[in-house]
């Protein structure tokens, strides 16, 4: 038996479930049903990202988008709140740090430009104005720092479930189940999903949202985009000589960055990611953590920051997966110009959790009234790739 909807989404995760949450909120009165393969979230990007949110961008559209996370987000414990119920995130706001050489602070300084022209509050700092957020860093071979004031973390998790609660109640229907193809009528219409159960659920719009595996799920339909799976790996430390002070999040232009949660830091690093084209045609979904790395790579250049990183003990770790879009980095919003119905929401490589909140209330604005209205996110289609008109943003982590 065929199940009909009037919109799918494929994908349960920060993009799926804050569009969802979006569209009924702002009035879409169709039948809305979401798959979600993992229904513990397991594997999940979401709850495996550092939850980190900043403004510190180049491309004004990452900026507009992040910039009203941050606003979303300290709003969200009483604005999501359900029957006396707060919805609390764990949102804290201490900082990004931005450590430079001469080289890495002419590129953030001139994105500063673009930055205040958007009303964010970023400051440029000196070496010794950076040694006195953080005194027990080194920075004698700093030339200076940028600090997004109002750039923090939440809990990624808890934001994603207060969503999907959300969601729920407004109606809208969550399956467990994995979707093994997008149908489509063969010509230039799409259909529906096809589950692993041989089920099938049709609907005029479907909206891939599949993060890491959008790339995969795309090519069942015959369409290729420019997303793959990336693994990048968190480490969780104790320091034998702590931090006097809770430190902000620190990203070092040697490519490690850091950030102290009381006795333990969260680390990570570039590994090369953001520079790195993989396999077009490889699709390897890999959870592994890489300990190693961390002693060979990663933790000499934090040493190098800081003494308080000779004598460590590294406790737990976990991976997780980009949805990396190979191409230019940025985001792949809105809908497919060969296929009528099918929108995109992926290919954040990096910045979804902080941007899942204005990009779920943008394409819903999009499924609804076909336009924006509160942020053009047009620049993010992907026609830019056939246009020639690449986001390149310089401030990638």
């Amino acid at each position: 038996m065929i199940k009909k909807y009037d919109l799918i989404i494929v994908g349960g995760g920060i993009m799926a479930s804050s569009l969802a949450y979006n569209l009924r909120k702002d009035g879409y009165t169709g039948s809305v049903v979401v798959f979600e393969k993992d229904r513990m979230y397991e594997y999940s990007s979401t709850p495996r990202c550092y939850g980190g949110f900043r403004q510190t961008f180049s491309i004004p559209g990452n900026i507009q988008m992040s910039k009203l996370g941050v606003q979303i987000f300290k709003n969200f414990e009483k604005e999501m709140a359900l029957d006396d119920e707060l919805a609390v995130i764990d949102f804290k706001q201490h900082g990004y740090l931005y450590l430079a050489n001469e080289q890495a602070l002419s590129i953030l300084k001139d994105n500063m430009t673009v930055q205040k022209s958007l009303g964010v509050n970023v400051q440029l700092l000196t070496p010794e104005e950076t040694k006195s957020l953080v005194p027990e860093m080194d920075v004698d071979d700093l030339t200076g720092a940028v600090f997004d004031v109002e750039g923090g973390n939440a809990d990624p998790y808890c934001v994603l479930q207060w969503y999907v609660r959300h969601a729920k109640r407004l109606g809208v229907e969550y399956v467990y189940e994995n979707v093994q193809a997008i149908l489509t009528d063969g010509l230039h219409q799409v259909k529906g999903v096809k589950l692993e159960t041989g089920e099938e659920y049709h609907a005029p719009i479907v909206v891939n949202a599949a993060g890491a595996w959008s790339g995969e799920i795309s090519r069942t339909m015959g369409i290729d985009i420019p997303v793959r799976p990336f693994r990048k790996q968190v480490y969780c430390v104790d320091l034998a000589m702590p931090f006097k002070t809770d430190i902000p999040f620190v990203f070092d232009y040697l490519g490690t960055y850091f950030q102290g949660e009381g006795l333990k830091v969260i680390i990570g690093s570039r590994e090369g990611s953001n520079e790195t084209v993989q396999d077009e045609n490889s699709f390897n979904f890999d959870f592994t953590l890489n300990r190693s790395y961390f002693n060979e790579e990663v933790w000499p250049l934090l040493a190098e920051r800081s003494p308080n990183f000779d004598q460590l003990k590294l406790g737990r770790g976990w991976a997780g997966l980009y949805e990396y879009n190979y191409i230019d980095h940025n985001a792949i919003i809105g809908d497919h110009p060969d296929m009528n119905g099918y929108y995109l929401i992926t290919g954040f490589s990096g910045h979804g959790f902080q941007q899942g909140p204005a990009a779920g209330k943008c394409v819903s604005e999009l499924i609804r009234l076909g336009k924006y209205e509160t942020i053009d996110l047009t620049p993010f289609s992907i026609r830019r790739f056939a246009e020639n008109k690449l986001l390149l943003e310089s401030e990638v982590y």
